[in-house]
């Protein structure tokens, strides 16, 4: 069986089974289905940009402009129920660049497309949707302000394949705000090399400049200071997280930072995860809370909580893509 390594999670089973499967080794779903997705347009398709402007158009009627954007991005996240997962959403053919895909979600993409769409409808006007073009550039603009290194496309090691740098690089442009220590997390000292050692499971790491980049970045991310709140514990500090706030899985394997990513959603006073599981999978809530979850989840020990900032609320959030 073909065996895909995906960074920042995506990897695992559902909820209803004891453990995930370890990181990144996703069910192949056959050749005529990976080349498909290898073939897509990075642009995206007619059908996306469908289901861009209805779910701008319906959060836009709905007032998910005017609420606070930890809850605008859970309506946004639940009106993506049942999307199909899909995995390297982001591995399309041509060179590094802003892929645009409503069509499949991943666990990533889910969480950068919901916080995308609800800094869209935050920060452009409504007349911006008469021009079709205009409207593509601009939402394509909000995915490459988070999904990029400095919110710059310079080749594929600028992408944040990894939760960690995703995090670090989204604060410092003002964006979220990492929560994890403060809500008493304990420091988290693994080393960061999983891609470098995994070159075979990345066709861009067969380019040498790459694999030095890519080197460079997880030499740094393991220096950096990090924190998580151990699994034991996310019962006790649930109560501090919000709606909306992005709650990042970390990883028991080997160089991996972190497993699995998703949304926190409050459901009948108990906090689940908002999120897109796995290969054969939809966008679901998690069946059950996430203090439970991760407990029963052999590939993940703890969480990371990261707080999307209010557009405006800080002098250093950017107010543009």
């Amino acid at each position: 069986m073909p065996v895909s390594l995906a960074l920042a999670g995506c990897g695992g089973g559902g909820d209803e089974s004891a453990a995930e499967a370890p990181i990144g080794e996703e069910v192949s779903e056959g050749d005529v289905a990976e080349a498909a997705r290898t073939l897509r347009p990075q642009e995206g398709t007619d059908r996306d940009w469908e289901v861009f402007r209805s779910k701008v158009t319906w959060a836009r009627a709905e007032g998910l402009d005017t609420i606070p954007i930890g809850e605008a991005m859970v309506q946004i996240g639940l009106s993506f129920l049942g999307t199909p997962y899909g995995a390297q959403t982001l591995e399309v053919a041509g060179e590094e660049d802003v892929v645009v895909n409503f069509e499949e979600l991943d666990c990533v993409t889910f969480v950068e497309n919901t916080f995308a769409l609800a800094r869209f409808i935050r920060l452009t006007d409504p007349a911006v949707m008469d021009d079709e073009t205009t409207a593509r550039n601009q939402y394509r603009g909000f995915l490459r302000e988070i999904r990029y290194r400095r919110a710059r496309v310079d080749g594929y090691s600028s992408r944040l394949h990894y939760f960690s740098d995703w995090i670090r690089d989204n604060e410092a442009k003002g964006l979220v705000r990492e929560m994890t220590q403060e809500l008493g997390g304990i420091e988290d000292g693994k080393a960061i090399d999983f891609m470098t050692n995994h070159l075979d499971a990345y066709r861009q790491l067969a380019n040498r400049a790459n694999v030095e980049a890519i080197r460079a970045i997880e030499f740094e991310l393991s220096g950096s200071l990090r924190f998580k709140i151990p699994e034991e514990n996310v019962a006790e500090k649930a109560p501090l997280i919000q709606n909306g706030d992005i709650i990042a899985a970390t990883s028991t394997v080997d160089g991996l930072d972190v497993a699995h990513t998703g949304l926190a959603y409050w459901q009948d006073g108990q906090l689940h995860l908002l999120h897109a599981p796995l290969v054969g999978g939809v966008v679901e809530v998690s069946s059950r809370p996430l203090a439970d979850r991760i407990l029963r989840l052999d590939g993940q020990d703890g969480i990371r909580v990261t707080r999307p900032n209010e557009v405006g609320s800080d002098p250093g959030v950017s107010s543009r893509p």
